[in-house]
């Protein structure tokens, strides 16, 4: 068992009783009374307190308490979405992956309806998927925000709580603040301007909505404040937060900040990028495709990954998260190739996408034999478009995960390759840090895949993003890129972007996505985003 489900064992953990008022997005968490389980006899177990940060890190993994085909953390019944739907990881990847040429899925309205709005970038407010993720960013938030109010000095000195358990839970706070960090910057790359709330505003206050340059400052703030209780880099349990996971998420904040606030922090960039790339985490000298395997917790993997989604075959069963990666991106034919029992024909790549990453390249890697047409004439005939393989229940040493259905592989929200091309696209485009540095940096990546080396005249900008477009296809950057790149909205087109299979460009307003009606109707603080 992984030694994150070791301490972490979602299914174990005892917060039934947490449930957040998402209808109303009051950002609120209040008691239930499952097993007349009361809060104050929770916490009279000492471990309750890690218990509750498991639930916190869990909930970028599952969805709720009871498996998959029990009820969400987000409620069921009417006027809610299924619990594949809902999973967090699998809202972040959509929405970051099939809005771009990196992908496109085959699925159709009526199990999935809205979804092919995102493959043609023609969502509006009502979409399910939006729905779903901006949910759960805001669960997520309420849950750190709960965790935070209970773990006050106060608090501890009513419950008695010794010394040596406060010196853990000081760090366990800090993670806490990291982990809702980690939603707001979800929030605001995907929404812009958002609900804001934290522990200090009182349970029941319906959130004001602040603009996206306000939740960024007060991200940075915060990284800020929680640096110093963090754990060292790489001295954490695996799956729990050190600095370098802070540095990565300060790094990522402010190589988007133009975006986000309209004012450039490349040179803070550089210096996160710089502490990350000096934090001990390195790049895996293991073959490439291991670092997205289902024994990538052991198998070196972890030596580069500084910040995983976790999930385990046994506990963290899911019809979102790593089962839909895996499932969604195949066949029955090439399943058995991923360690999976079955596939579920959904996405792929589009023909402009491939024509970018070919076929030369080691680290972009094919199904065997696939002679799919790269065209795509009907978005949903699974047939059309390049079959590409990145995650895979398959060990390093070639047996499967524990369950054939629900994968062990851990999804790599950060890691060190990201860096190393971040310090690329830092000295090249925005002129930062050093070129012959960076250089080193592309062919270290480039050698580990067995690639061809280049040289300092290949790295222009285009090129960057494309060594982007090869090294971390999937995990999660494409439309974030293409923005920050300036080639989401005119100057490069894929098939079908716009609704058209010729591709068409797309309304500034698509650079983010709407607030949810269903949320504006809830709470008249909120408001939409123009052109929605």
């Amino acid at each position: 068992m992984k030694k994150y489900r070791k301490y972490f064992d979602i299914k174990k953990v005892l917060i039934a009783f947490v449930l957040v008022t998402l209808a109303s997005c009051s950002l609120d968490i209040t008691p239930k009374d499952d097993d007349d389980f009361t809060s104050e006899q929770f916490y009279a177990t000492p471990g309750a307190y890690k218990q509750f940060l498991a639930k916190i890190y869990g909930g970028l993994a599952v969805t709720g308490q009871k498996g998959p085909d029990g009820e969400s953390d987000l409620g069921s019944g009417a006027g809610t979405v299924n619990e594949g739907f809902s999973q967090y990881l699998r809202g972040y990847w959509q929405l970051q992956e099939l809005t771009t040429d990196e992908a496109i899925i085959a699925w159709g309205e009526s199990d999935n309806p809205t979804i092919k709005d995102l493959n043609f970038n023609t969502w509006n407010a009502d979409n399910v998927f939006l729905e779903a993720f901006f949910a759960r960013v805001f669960y997520q938030v309420s849950l750190s925000n709960e965790f935070l109010r209970e773990t006050t000095d106060a608090k501890l000195d009513s419950r008695g709580v010794s010394a040596t358990l406060r010196e853990e839970i000081k760090r366990y706070r800090a993670e806490a603040r990291f982990l809702r960090a980690l939603s707001y910057y979800h929030g605001i790359d995907i929404f812009g301007k958002l609900p804001f709330g934290t522990d200090a505003d009182p349970l029941g206050t319906p959130p004001q909505m602040q603009t996206r340059e306000f939740v960024f400052n007060y991200i940075i703030t915060e990284l800020d404040a929680i640096e110093a209780d963090m754990a060292a880099p790489k001295a954490n349990e695996y799956g729990r937060a050190d600095k370098a996971a802070l540095w990565m998420l300060k790094a990522k904040l402010f190589l988007n900040a133009s975006i986000y606030t309209g004012v450039d922090k490349s040179a803070e960039a550089l210096t996160a990028v710089n502490a990350i790339i000096g934090s001990g985490y390195g790049i895996a000298q293991i073959p490439y495709a291991n670092l997205f395997k289902a024994d990538n917790n052991t198998n070196g993997a972890q030596d580069e990954v500084i910040f995983p989604i976790a999930f385990d075959g046994v506990n963290t069963k899911t019809w979102g998260g790593m089962t839909y990666l895996l499932h969604g991106s195949t066949d029955a034919v090439s399943a058995p190739l991923l360690g999976i029992d079955f596939g579920w024909q959904g996405f792929r790549v589009r023909k402009e996408f491939a024509d970018i990453v070919g076929t030369s390249d080691a680290r972009v890697m094919y199904v065997p034999g696939d002679a799919s047409p790269a065209s795509i004439s009907d978005y949903s005939k699974f047939e059309q478009g390049k079959k590409l393989i990145k995650f895979s229940n398959k060990t390093s040493t070639g047996g499967n995960g524990k369950d054939q259905t629900f994968p062990d592989t851990d999804f790599p929200l950060f890691r060190m390759a990201d860096a190393y091309l971040m310090y690329a696209e830092l000295a090249v485009v925005n002129g930062k840090g050093s070129t012959a540095t960076a250089l080193t940096y592309v062919n270290d990546l480039r050698q580990r895949a067995g690639v061809g080396l280049v040289a300092l005249s290949d790295l222009t900008p285009q090129f960057i993003l494309n060594e982007r477009a090869k090294e971390l296809y999937w995990e999660g950057h494409r439309r974030q890129d293409l923005i920050r790149f300036k080639k989401y909205l005119d100057t490069y087109s894929w098939q079908w972007k716009g609704g058209s299979q010729s591709g068409s460009d797309l309304s500034p307003n698509r650079l983010i996505f709407p607030i949810p009606n269903k949320e504006l109707r809830a709470n008249a603080n909120l408001s939409q985003n123009p052109g929605y």
